[in-house]
This record gives structure tokens, C-alpha cells and sequence, in this order.
């Protein structure tokens, strides 16, 4: 999965823009848990939170639900946030190494130019290049509305995973084999999965298996460097970037 280029992130964007309605776009990140064998002597290192044995899957996601990048590895009961901030694209993304385009200004409006940005659920840390919802639940409309249109991007992460899933099922059972060659496994299957979509086609609305309305966001403490394009993103859907739909969430 070679790093995109400067054009290669404004053309991701475009087609974020275009599938979800959220500009500046370049990816939704997640982690997920994939199960395998606890190997001996490990203790409770590949023991995550949902009570089984688990290595994660950190990827980073495009609109079209294909993998940008993926970190593979990382202990079970360690928590996204942390697997993000040590796996080499969390680093690039923290260090300004990804090639990430200049800020440019948002659909119909000409001034304030914005940065592009990542966006994930409350697990990860707000940043200048990567958004999470508003934290809590008695939000306003402005918030309610950010965090509506936040999931609806975010979702694609959790779709692309879903067809991840169902097109290789070994992914569904615990893989039985020690966890480096689990590594090696599911790896295989991200590449497989992006070769697939791009030779047989792209078709969005696989994606609809996995439904937004159910998508509930809550967190603690954000990034201060991060809040002022947050706050600018959510007046902006509740002015120039507004569109019809959002508003069955208030």
C-alpha cells in the first residue's frame, strides 16, 4: 500500500466529498479486533476488553472502502488511541510527513481556508488532521448535527471492515495460529480485499449493511489544537454546508 501524494489525497477527498458530503476528507480510521490463539507464556497481553484473545487491525479507509493503510499487530488489550499514535501512519500523520494537501476553503464559502483531516470515533484524540465527535450526551443542534455528519464518514472504516469479514471468513472464528502468522494472514486479506474491489469494481451501496442511525458518540477530553476546526466544521454544516438530511437527527 504505497503512501499517497500530495494529488492522489485531493482526489480521495474528492470522492469522500462526493459519497458522504464531508469536505476536507482524506480517511476514517478504526481499529479492529481480530481473534487468534493466546501463544503461551503471553499472559493477559492479547487479552482485549471484549474478553477474548485478539491482535488489532488499525487501518485507515477511503469512500470507496478500500484500505489506504493498515498496521497489523498490536497487542489485543491495548486501545486504539494508543495503537494509532505508535503504528508508522500515526506517526507520519503527528510528525507532518503524509504529504497531507494545504488548507484550502470548504464548499461554498470564501474565506477561512481549513485543513484536511482524518476522521474516527471518540476512542481517538482530537487533532489539527484528525476529528472525533463532540463528547457527551445533552449536545446542541450545532454538535448534534457535527457528530451526525462525522459518523456518516466514519462509517465507511466500519463497512470496509464488514466486507472485509464476509469475503474472507476466516476472519469470523479465532484464527489458529500464533499471532505473527495471524499478522501475515490478515495482511494477505487486505491486500486481497483492495485488489478485489478494484478489479471487479467499486459498488458503494454495499456499504448500507451497516446502518448510522445506531451510531452513538460519546468521549472524554479532546486535543485544544484540534477544537477550532472542529467547532469550524460543525457552524459550517449548519450554514453553507448544510444538506437535507441531517436534519432528522434533532
Amino acid at each position: 500500500m504505497p503512501a499517497p501524494t500530495t494529488d492522489e489525497w485531493v482526489e480521495i477527498s474528492r470522492v469522500f466529498y462526493l459519497k458522504t458530503n464531508f469536505p476536507n476528507c482524506l480517511g476514517a480510521i478504526d481499529g479492529k479486533h481480530i481473534r487468534c490463539k493466546n501463544p503461551d507464556n503471553s499472559g493477559s497481553l492479547f487479552f482485549n476488553y471484549k474478553k477474548f484473545f485478539s491482535i488489532v487491525l488499525m487501518a485507515v479507509v477511503d469512500a470507496n472502502l478500500n484500505f489506504i493503510s493498515i498496521d497489523v499487530g498490536s497487542y489485543g488489550r491495548e486501545g486504539d488511541s494508543n495503537v494509532f499514535k505508535e503504528c508508522p501512519f500515526g506517526k507520519l500523520l503527528y510528525a507532518e510527513k503524509l504529504n497531507i494537501p494545504e488548507p484550502i476553503i470548504l464548499p461554498n464559502t470564501n474565506s477561512s481556508p481549513q485543513p484536511y483531516v482524518f476522521v474516527g470515533d471518540e476512542a481517538f484524540a482530537l487533532h489539527t488532521n484528525l476529528l472525533r465527535p463532540y463528547p457527551g450526551r445533552n449536545l446542541n443542534d450545532t454538535r448534534r448535527v457535527f457528530n451526525y455528519r462525522l459518523s456518516r464518514a466514519r462509517r465507511t472504516v466500519e463497512c470496509a471492515f464488514g466486507v472485509l469479514a464476509n469475503k474472507w471468513r476466516v476472519l469470523h472464528t479465532s484464527i489458529q495460529v500464533g499471532p505473527d502468522f495471524t499478522d501475515e494472514i490478515v495482511k494477505a486479506c487486505c491486500i486481497l480485499h483492495n485488489f478485489v474491489r478494484k478489479r471487479d469494481g467499486i459498488n458503494y451501496e454495499d456499504s448500507e449493511v451497516n446502518s448510522i442511525d445506531d451510531i452513538e458518540t460519546y468521549g472524554g477530553g479532546a486535543r485544544s489544537q484540534g477544537v477550532s476546526v472542529r467547532d469550524y466544521f460543525a457552524n459550517y454544516f449548519m450554514g453553507p454546508g448544510a444538506v437535507d438530511f441531517q436534519y432528522k437527527v434533532l
